[in-house]
């Protein structure tokens, strides 16, 4: 049995040629009524014929109807403000133009790829005579129309803010439409009120305008914060090691930037050469940023420690403890040489210090701090300087020059006016921040700034987790793969808990996987996110994770058979004719039309496994505030 009536509107509108037939028998009847037949059997018949007439006459135009939008859509531009009028409530979540995807629009598709559709396109005239919006997809854009023609009526794609807690990711090869959708999705975000953070590999200048453009509208002229790595003294003073709960966060945050691919031993002694220097710093009540870890890391640990040290001998053994006799010997000894000194930059008096320390300060007042500076300074140094040979390469490039002064603020530099922020203060003053990493020329950078901003917000998710937030976040990630870690991973896990709404756009899983190292690490993350927004994509891993998302539909089947026979008498011939039409299970969506799609097309599986097929129109960040929108929308 079939779960619902089979349909084929690709074919010719025979039902208007009935139509006119039973309209011709109807004026016919009026002509020859009551001359050749009788008045009562001609309004008998009337009756009959004009119904039949107006029924054909709709069931052709339904034909017409279904096949008017095979010519597709054209690209239209809209302004911001036209946008805010679409969608007036800030608490729906707007995401183009479409419709719901049912399954008779999955049939009407498996049926169009038998045929060819340019064959069944209505002509531009007739669609303007009907009323039939005539606005194509010109020949020479790139994908199949008909996938959005599938059906003529669209409405404007929303649904409620909370649906989108989950996260939300976006696919799509370049220049399939991803930006245009992150535009939408940001734009909305900043009229919302929310603290926005952008993360763009890439710099997209569009993105940059859209966004000013929005802060212009909607919030106060300071809301609008930028960073650019080859341009930092134009731009915000960021410090990512500002805000935290326990000194052991800093070591993890620095952590982060390592590469995925590091060891996992490597990585280990890296964050322990980091937690000994930041744990020493805040025993000396120092404010660690990347400039400062990045010099006792590299230089050496006996600046920390003999600070340390002496800072210890104060409280034990008070304001005199340099006349204390033990440690006078010891200094003495180390200034004959009778005491070897492990590190070579190391002074003698610290070798006394450090002597004394292990000799004759008890191990029930031992400190851990000190003991873990200990340990490094009796450590190889050239054994050393391998172990965190990975982490020094990329602390240099974050701390050298303008961009070491633009991640590691000096809050007492007169001459620099440039304002310092970090995360919690973006968060309380509800600013909208665009980081613009510049990956292209120097991707090694832009992936460990964009790690240490993830890290860093995954910390400040840990605080609002624990004691609430001021307001809701909303995280945008383009290019997921060039700065994807385990912070954001755990951000997109948790994340929600604390407010912080993410979005994240990528290309193909395999980018994912190579950043990850497997390819189920890779779908791993992406599990931890609700909501699914696929454009154009040629990638057919990728292909087939989206349609794992989609599912499956029950496909119309029709089987056509004829017989024919004849035997040895003359005239003797029979023909059989047979029609089957049988359910199968099919995608929902064609894998190969995921590849065909036009620009700015979509599907997308929201509100737990709600499907869409929908169209953005491009934003445009230029015009007056008041300016009409010069194409045609759907309303």
């Amino acid at each position: 049995m079939l779960m619902r009536d089979y349909e084929m509107p690709w074919r010719s509108p025979m039902e208007l040629l009935a139509s006119a037939v039973w309209c011709a028998a109807g004026l016919g009847i009026v002509v020859f009524t009551p001359d050749v037949v009788p008045r009562m059997l001609g309004l008998a018949l009337l009756a009959v014929m004009l119904p039949m007439a107006v029924l054909r006459a709709r069931q052709g135009l339904r034909i017409i109807a279904v096949r008017a939008a095979l010519s597709g859509r054209a690209m239209e531009m809209i302004t911001t403000k036209r946008l805010a009028k679409l969608a007036p409530d800030v608490e729906l979540v707007v995401f183009g133009f479409g419709f719901e995807w049912q399954p008779v629009h999955s049939q009407r598709l498996y049926e169009l790829a038998k045929v060819d559709y340019r064959d069944l396109r209505i002509p531009p005239p007739l669609l303007r005579l009907l009323g039939y919006v005539d606005n194509p997809q010109p020949d020479d854009e790139i994908g199949l129309p008909y996938i959005h023609g599938v059906e003529r009526r669209e409405t404007l794609l929303a649904r409620p803010l909370h649906n989108f807690e989950g996260g939300t990711l976006v696919v799509g090869t370049t220049q399939s439409g991803k930006g245009v959708c992150l535009g939408w999705l940001i734009t909305q975000a900043i009229r919302r009120g929310d603290v926005v953070i952008i993360l763009d590999p890439k710099n997209s200048k569009r993105l940059k305008r859209l966004v000013e453009r929005a802060c212009a509208d909607y919030r106060e002229p300071d809301a609008f914060l930028w960073f650019h790595p080859a341009f930092p003294e134009t731009g915000a003073r960021l410090d990512f090691t500002f805000n935290w709960q326990k000194p052991t966060e800093i070591a993890s945050r620095i952590q982060s930037i390592l590469p995925p691919d590091t060891a996992g031993a490597f990585s280990a002694f890296g964050w322990d050469a980091v937690n000994v220097v930041t744990q020493g710093m805040v025993r000396l009540e120092k404010r660690p940023n990347l400039m400062k870890l990045t010099r006792y890391i590299e230089a050496g640990i006996e600046p920390i420690l003999e600070a340390t040290l002496k800072r210890c001998f104060e409280e034990l053994l008070g304001l005199g403890w340099r006349t204390n006799p033990d440690l006078v010997r010891l200094l003495e000894k180390t200034r004959k040489g009778a005491i070897k000194s492990p590190s070579p930059v190391a002074s003698s008096e610290l070798v006394a210090f450090v002597e004394y320390y292990e000799r004759h300060v008890h191990e029930s007042r031992h400190d851990k701090v000190i003991d873990s500076q200990v340990r490094v300074f009796r450590h190889n140094r050239e054994h050393y300087q391998k172990i965190t040979a990975n982490l020094l390469p990329i602390l240099s490039m974050l701390t050298s020059g303008e961009l070491g002064r633009t991640l590691s603020p000096e809050p007492f530099d007169a001459a620099d006016e440039r304002p310092i922020m970090n995360l919690e203060k973006i968060e309380r003053g509800g600013h909208v921040l665009l980081m613009c990493l510049d990956s292209l020329p120097d991707p090694a950078v832009a992936s460990a700034i964009g790690a240490m901003c993830l890290a860093d917000l995954a910390a400040r998710s840990g605080i609002r987790y624990n004691l609430g937030g001021y307001r809701r976040i909303s995280l945008f990630v383009d290019e997921v793969s060039n700065v994807i870690n385990q912070p954001l991973i755990e951000i997109m896990n948790k994340g929600a808990e604390g407010g912080i709404y993410t979005t994240v756009a990528m290309q193909t899983i395999a980018d994912l996987a190579k950043r990850l190292g497997s390819q189920e690490a890779a779908r791993m993350a992406l599990g931890n996110l609700n909501n699914l927004i696929a454009f154009r994509t040629k990638d057919q891993p990728t292909q087939e994770f989206i349609n794992e998302t989609f599912g499956q539909t029950a496909i119309h089947n029709m089987k056509v058979g004829r017989n024919t026979a004849r035997d040895g008498h003359i005239g003797d011939f029979t023909m059989v004719e047979s029609t089957q039409i049988a359910e199968e299970l099919n995608e929902l969506v064609p894998t190969s039309l995921l590849g065909k799609l036009p620009n700015l097309q979509f599907f997308a599986s929201v509100s737990g496994g709600r499907l869409c097929k929908g169209r953005f129109t491009l934003l445009d960040p230029g015009g007056p505030p008041e300016a009409a929108n010069s194409a045609q929308v759907a309303p």
